[in-house]
């Protein structure tokens, strides 16, 4: 009977209803070949115009591929030092920005100056000025600041400056909470060091993480400026070679490649890691 009526419609010119699975199923095929022949002239693009470049440099005989060969293992022994320090500071900084955070949101009058202190006259002064003063500058305040290795100063002058932009990153993530949550937390009788530690912080990391990744990959590149105080990171190690053997082309180009790639892969993970999230928050 349905067969009939089919072929009664075909026959007179009127097509069937098409399936909306089909249909949308289609759609998203199209889309992902879309997707796909987006993603592929991207990266050839960017082969292109990188590889043209560097080809050209190498080609015309501006880059010395023996001295690259000599030294680039030495140049790249600094990579470690570099995550090293960008590791370490930005855990550092995440300290000082938590208690900055506190700081700012706190009702007592001292504790709210000394934070906005610290917050505007670190804001207000170049990070490069922070390291010199911390390195050179302290151990005249007190002799043991002779002592301590120039990484460990390099680091606590990183994370000291990050932590100041990082306050109010964190400020603005713990009153992103929901007021809701606290009150729900006071009415269980909770106390406020209790509410802050097990409620309002962890919604607020969860909050401002996108926010602490691109912090960190800030701070891989300005993790470049302790070299100043002779760090023997990335940059220290290629401007050391590059001086005495007259060919800065080379070992700086290496350096700011190596920079450039770390920042790609950790984009790239930062990318993944903000899609799994808002998956996760779809779910909830």
């Amino acid at each position: 009977m349905s067969q009939g009526f089919g072929m009664g419609h075909v026959a007179a010119g009127i097509l069937p209803p098409a399936d909306p699975h089909a249909i949308v199923a289609e759609i998203a095929a199209q889309r992902r070949r879309n997707t796909r022949r987006f993603r592929i002239t991207f990266v050839v693009t960017w082969i292109l115009m990188v590889g043209g470049l560097v080809g050209f440099l190498f080609v015309s005989g501006k880059i010395d591929t023996a001295f690259l060969a000599k030294w680039g293992g030495y140049i790249l022994g600094g990579v470690g030092t570099t995550i090293f320090v960008a590791i370490c500071s930005i855990i550092i900084a995440i300290c000082f920005a938590v208690m900055g955070a506190l700081g700012r949101l706190s009702s007592n009058a001292i504790l709210f100056a000394v934070t906005t202190l610290y917050v505007s006259l670190v804001r207000g002064t170049p990070l490069i000025v922070q390291i010199l003063f911390i390195y050179l500058a302290l151990p005249q305040i007190w002799s043991g600041f002779a002592d301590v290795p120039a990484i460990a100063l390099g680091i606590f002058a990183l994370s000291f400056n990050y932590g100041a932009y990082m306050t109010e990153t964190f400020r603005a993530g713990i009153q992103a909470v929901p007021r809701g949550q606290t009150e729900a937390a006071q009415a269980l009788g909770m106390p406020g060091r209790t509410r802050m530690r097990r409620i309002i912080l962890p919604q607020a990391v969860r909050i401002i993480t996108p926010a602490i990744g691109n912090e960190f990959i800030s701070m891989i590149k300005d993790s470049a400026l302790v070299s100043i105080i002779a760090v023997p990171e990335l940059l220290w190690r290629a401007q050391r070679v590059g001086q005495s053997n007259f060919r800065t082309l080379e070992t700086l180009l290496l350096a700011a490649g190596v920079y450039w790639a770390l920042t790609i892969v950790l984009s790239l993970f930062q990318d993944r890691l903000e899609k799994r999230m808002a998956e996760s928050d779809r779910r909830i």
